[in-house]
């Protein structure tokens, strides 16, 4: 607690001074004792991670427990995946972060034991929700190359790359004395090293013969008892696996030439059968051709019918380019499997975890490299099962996510239900396999949604509630455009070259379902939510001409210093008015001139089927001017209260009135700044010589131009394809547009080149072009003022884009009596800027008459670019945007009139406090906060100073608000509100991936989450209450299950000894028979717990049970064997007394010569 009481005085101290010194500014602001009263502590918040979902990275082995039904999956990070039922998953990490080579289950034990590729192995108690390590060994003079573990042993075989065999006690994780040495297991006349083992196995019904693989080819099967080898078998090629049948009197060998040799154990000199699955055969009778090594095969028997042969590999060389297959050989019939990834690894499920019993394997688990299929085997044309784990986020690569906590209640059961009509069909009729384990208790009942945005223009909706993860529906944008173009248009026209439908960024409204994307080709999709179908027989477009740089043909206003003030648009042209004249209607992309009023895509020309979900409302799309590309869209917002959609890049920002399909505004960054401005920027003239810029983008061929430069003033131009774009304009309509013409033309904009920030808004940015690009800086023409102590050039001014929009209800103007609906402009120099809107007062004249726009100049600058923006009333609680209730736009008229309502406008602050708002503001280095109507800075609190924030969102936390921060030197922060008072600082993550930049999102009640990996996604929290739940909210992945009963040898085997064969392990490999391992071959490092906490983390009567059959069988099993012989031998005895007598009874009255 001490640390917490220093830390809260200093931050008292800091909060205090920093409140003084603004408040000497401003007499008029509040002093910290007369403030908001503010409820969050330190006390409130804790960091730690919940739960991983998603795909294993780079999975490298997997293992299963067909008694618990959980599968475990290790990756090449170290990192181990478990999963049981739907919503039961379980992450794990090796510390030294090695490659997971092999998993084994000690089946039925909750426990797992790993070998890693740094030659140690590790034991996982899996008995409590966050597994731990309770043992491990490392190896020091041997490299591990495989391991094996019977069934209900405790003695773990461990083969190495010399070829030896070592055995570890997995209770002590002990060596035992005995060793199998390479020379001793081979013939004394092989003059070459077999190679490392590859594999171990005994035999299923004689527990003392141990085969032995080695990669050269040689097999050997070992007697335990006597130590030495019973046979040998050879065969000239390399061996890859091998695979017992049930009964121990064959074995099967797959090959790196692709066949699979049969071998009797009883005759060693040569295989019973070799096949080439694959090859083809000759007609000549010769050997087969030689096809792709088998990595893997699995014999697996059946009561009823043929065994099942499973094995992955084989193909024909000639088929190049084939994806990984697995192939199911049953009886006569062979099924090739083609997979869409290579295949890591696959695993036969079977009915029984006995060996020597008949297998009935039922499905196969077969591990892609991004993806996890299980095969039925018990029905035709083996379909696969319908897997229940989110595991398809990386189904194509996320480019953008955003996590919405605390959502309506009705938002998650409206997207299930249109997104249960997109599954696919074919699945298996039977249930996921996987099914241990038991869902958390957890206290959480406030639902979770996460939309995930993808390269190939898909977006997708999950449940994330309760720590779990389920996809709840699919919305494909790239349905909106053409797919089918030429190599040479695609070429000339996007400014990508791949993933030209990425999604860079989103806007969700939850309450009204609005849903609002920007993609990578410069264009912006407007969708609404409706539970009906409809064809849209023509996609409404907009297309919005936005640049920044003078043409050619251009000379600046002589009156450049007149700022001209923004066209009221009550009064101005509609923008197909407002078009200059001399601009052509249609784009031009000849070869001899440049590109011109061309968008990036083609929208779609057919009639659009729109299944219930999300329907495209309108399509927006930014479109080449004079043969430069659109600039990338770095931020975006939609209202639905308003009906406006903003969106801004580097040349400027536009608002589109998404009701009345028009645009508004379209201006570049500088013209938001009033005339009166200390940081307005004059305009500038460009240099008519045109010259390389510079070296800050990889130069092209020199038809590119550079997208890094100041542009022309920004000049609308719409093109509904919906309407006739050929009707003559009245002379009203010439003369605004040359007014509109006119005030464009007076000013512009600078351009932001590939910035710190739009690198970390725009992942998948254009290619930059340098060459033939202009310098545009006058040596006599300077700034008026610089807006940042960091800005010490003319370059660096210039590199100002729009960063962030907030829409929300305040005083548009200093001192103002009343609020109305206004719109926050921040930009990538730390400027906000206030924009007043003014709606018709009507709702019924919202489609008759246009929305009125005017800025209201600059409220305040912080260092580095905007992040966030908020505003608080006067008791600190948020004001979040006002947004309409949904309805379905294709419902009846009479529908839509009951359900859609507006949310009422929120009445009028009173004036009676000095304040009655209070604007919340981030950006990448600082935070600061407003008094309004004044804008007065009453709190200011730097949050950095040698690094930058990633990402900002004022959250809800406790009942109360807060800005949490993501830094890119890897700490996050909360701070609290109004007074900014730190009340988190963990240094967590270091950056080091700009995956984890652009997907980090915080959320409300202390949630937040990233892309830990290309298929992963990491949940954490930053609330105290949720890490002190945690243990109750995370899943069991052990339960108490009786194992199955081991199967009846039947009458004769028991009586003439027939059955499977036990051997005394204790006797053999204990340290009074084997003696003590040498200490140099390995170490052991004992884990947080032994295997006693193991067994006392055991409970109930079925625990004891099973640990009391495990120790007959391993101690007193030949007392029992004793007894069921004894018994079967009675029942003989009793048997043949019985035939005795019948025959006497039959035989005694006869004579000799009568039988």
């Amino acid at each position: 607690m001490k640390k917490f009481n220093i830390r809260k005085v200093l931050d008292g101290l800091t909060a205090a001074s920093s409140s003084s010194s603004s408040g000497a500014a401003q007499p008029g602001a509040p002093r910290e004792n007369d403030a908001v009263q503010e409820t969050l502590q330190s006390e409130h918040f804790q960091l730690c991670k919940t739960v991983r979902h998603g795909f294993p990275y780079q999975p490298s082995s997997m293992a299963f427990d067909p008694v618990q039904k959980i599968l475990a999956v290790g990756t090449q990070t170290g990192a181990l995946r478990l999963f049981g039922r739907a919503g039961v998953e379980c992450f794990c990490q090796h510390e030294s972060g090695a490659a997971v080579i092999q998993l084994q289950f000690l089946i039925n034990e909750g426990a797992l034991v790993s070998a890693l590729a740094d030659d140690s192995i590790h034991m996982w108690n899996l008995r409590q929700k966050i597994p731990a390590i309770l043992h491990s060994l490392k190896f020091n003079r041997e490299r591990i190359t495989y391991c094996h573990l019977p069934f209900q042993s405790k003695w773990l075989y461990i083969g190495t790359e010399r070829g030896n065999i070592h055995i570890v006690n997995v209770e002590s994780f002990t060596l035992s004395g005995y060793v199998v040495m390479w020379n001793k297991a081979i013939e004394l006349s092989t003059k070459t090293h077999p190679g490392p083992v590859v594999h171990i196995s005994d035999n299923p019904m004689d527990e003392g013969k141990l085969l032995i693989g080695f990669e050269c080819g040689i097999v050997v099967l070992w007697d335990l008892k006597s130590k030495k080898a019973d046979c040998r078998y050879n065969y000239d090629e390399a061996i890859h696996s091998v695979a017992w049948h049930h009964e121990g009197k064959q074995f099967v060998c797959s090959h790196s030439d692709g066949t699979l040799t049969t071998w009797n154990i009883r005759v060693p000199a040569k295989s019973a059968q070799i096949i080439t699955p694959h090859g083809k055969q000759p007609k000549d009778g010769k050997k087969p051709e030689p096809c792709k090594p088998i990595l893997k095969v699995e014999y697996k028997t059946t009561r009823a019918g043929d065994p099942f042969m499973v094995l992955s590999g084989g193909l024909s060389y000639d088929t190049v380019g084939r994806r990984a297959c697995l192939t199911v050989m049953h009886g006569k019939s062979t099924a090739v499997l083609e997979m869409d990834y290579p295949i890591v690894d696959f695993l036969t499920l079977c009915e029984t975890p006995y060996p020597n019993d008949f297998q009935e394997p039922y499905a196969v688990m077969v591990l892609l490299e991004k993806d996890l299929v299980l095969i039925d085997l018990g029905q035709i044309g083996y379909p696969i099962f319908e897997n229940p784990y989110p595991l398809t986020i990386h189904e194509s690569p996320v480019t953008c996510c955003e996590y919405f906590v605390d959502c309506p209640a009705e938002l998650i059961p409206a997207l299930y239900s249109v997104g249960s009509r997109q599954k696919r069909q074919g699945y298996s009729k039977k249930e996921w396999p996987i099914s241990g384990g038991n869902w958390g208790q957890g206290t959480q009942s406030y639902p979770e949604i996460i939309i995930t945005g993808h390269a190939d223009g898909s977006i997708k909706f999950w449940d994330a509630s309760a720590l779990m993860l389920q996809v709840l529906y699919k919305l494909k944008t790239a349905k909106v455009f053409e797919k089918a173009r030429s190599k040479e248009e695609k070429a000339n026209t996007d400014i990508v070259e791949e993933d030209p439908f990425a999604i860079q960024t989103m806007s969700w409204c939850p309450e009204s379902r609005m849903l609002c994307v920007a993609g990578v080709s410069a264009h912006v999709l407007i969708y609404r939510f409706s539970k009906q179908e409809v064809t849209t027989e023509v996609v409404q477009l907009l297309e919005v001409r936005m640049q920044s740089e003078f043409s050619n043909g251009d000379s600046p206003d002589p009156g450049g210093e007149q700022t001209p003030t923004l066209p009221n648009p009550g009064a101005s042209p509609s923008p197909q008015e407002s078009e200059p004249p001399s601009q052509p209607s249609t784009g031009s992309n000849s070869s001899d001139g440049p590109r011109d009023n061309i968008a990036c895509l083609q929208v779609r020309s057919s009639p659009l089927k729109q299944s219930p979900g999300y329907q495209v409302e309108l399509v927006i799309q930014l479109v080449w001017v004079s043969g430069e590309p659109p600039q990338p869209i770095t931020s975006l917002a939609i209202n639905s209260s308003y009906g406006l959609v903003v969106f801004g890049n580097s040349n400027g920002l536009a608002v589109v009135d998404y009701l009345q399909k028009t645009l508004l505004l379209n201006m570049g960054t500088s013209e938001l700044y009033s005339p009166s401005d200390p940081y307005h920027r004059q305009p500038r003239s460009p240099r008519k010589v045109r010259q390389s810029s510079g070296a800050t983008c990889d130069s092209n061929d020199g038809s590119n131009t550079s997208e890094d430069r100041c542009k022309s003033p920004t000049s609308a131009k719409m093109s509904r394809k919906i309407s006739s774009s050929s009707e003559p304009k009245t002379d009203l309509a010439k003369e605004r547009s040359k007014q509109w013409h006119s005030f464009t033309r007076k000013k512009h904009s600078c351009c932001l080149g590939r910035g710190q920030a739009a690198a970390r808004m725009t992942p998948k940015g254009p290619v930059c072009r340098t060459e033939s690009a202009p310098n545009f800086y006058a040596k006599d023409n300077t700034f008026t003022r610089s807006r940042s102590s960091s800005v010490t050039s003319i370059d660096r001014e210039s590199r100002e884009s729009i960063s962030a929009f907030h829409f929300c209800e305040s005083y548009p103007r200093k001192m103002d009596g009343a609020v109305g609906p206004c719109l926050l402009v921040g930009t990538t120099q730390g400027t906000v800027v206030m924009v007043a809107l003014s709606l018709p007062p009507a709702v019924d004249q919202r489609l008759q008459q246009p929305v009125g726009i005017s800025s209201c100049g600059t409220m305040v600058t912080l260092k580095g670019g905007i992040l966030t923006m908020a505003l608080l009333d006067a008791t600190g609680a948020l004001l979040p945007p006002s947004f309409e209730s949904w309805y379905d736009p294709n419902a009846s008229d009479e529908e839509k009139e009951k359900s859609r309502r507006r949310r009422p406008a929120s009445p009028p602050s009173s004036q009676e406090g000095p304040e009655a708002q209070f604007a919340v503001l981030c950006s990448e280095k600082q935070a600061k906060v407003l008094a309004m109507p004044s804008q007065t800075r009453v709190y200011k609190h730097n949050i950095t100073e040698s690094s930058f924030v990633l990402r900002a969102d004022v959250v809800q936390m406790a009942g109360a608000y807060c800005i949490a921060c993501f830094c890119a030197n890897g700490h996050i922060m909360t701070l609290s509100l109004p007074s900014l008072r730190p009340l988190l600082d963990v240094n967590y993550l270091p950056l080091t991936d700009m995956r984890i930049a652009r997907t980090f999102c915080f959320s409300n009640l202390g949630q937040a989450l990233y892309l830990t990996s290309p298929t992963e996604i990491q949940r954490i929290t930053y609330s105290q209450e949720t890490c002190d739940n945690r243990q109750e909210m995370l899943s069991e992945l052990f339960t108490p299950v009786e194992t199955p009963e081991a199967p009846n040898r039947g009458f004769f085997k028991g009586l003439f000894g027939g059955g499977a064969q036990s051997l005394d392990r204790e006797d053999l490999f204990g340290e009074t028979g084997a003696g003590k391992a040498s200490r140099s071959l390995a170490q052991h490092i004992p884990g947080p717990a032994g295997m006693e906490g193991m067994k006392c983390a055991a409970s109930g009567v079925v625990g004891d049970l099973a640990r009391a059959r495990i120790a007959l069988d391993e101690r007193g099993q030949k007392l029992g064997e004793l007894e069921d012989r004894t018994a079967a031998m009675m029942a003989s005895a009793d048997s043949f007394s019985k035939h005795a007598h019948d025959m006497m009874l039959k035989y005694k009255d006869k004579k000799w010569y009568q039988l």
